[in-house]
């Protein structure tokens, strides 16, 4: 699997919540923020099907 960088600018304070909230689950913070970003995505995915489905159904 190919991987990319990303870079992130944030303040000091967003970067200390995240520290705790990744060493909470004993994770980097990065991660925690991959993580995080990949579960987004997939809840995005799952409404855009269920919306779709919805959709289908309504037109029959």
């Amino acid at each position: 699997m190919a991987t990319d960088v990303l870079s992130l600018r944030m303040d000091g304070e967003l970067l200390e919540r995240l520290r705790q909230h990744a060493a909470k689950r004993g994770m980097s913070v990065q991660d925690y923020v991959v993580g995080r970003l990949a579960r987004d995505d997939f809840d995005e995915r799952l409404l855009g099907a269920v919306e779709r489905t919805e959709r289908f159904y309504a037109e029959r």
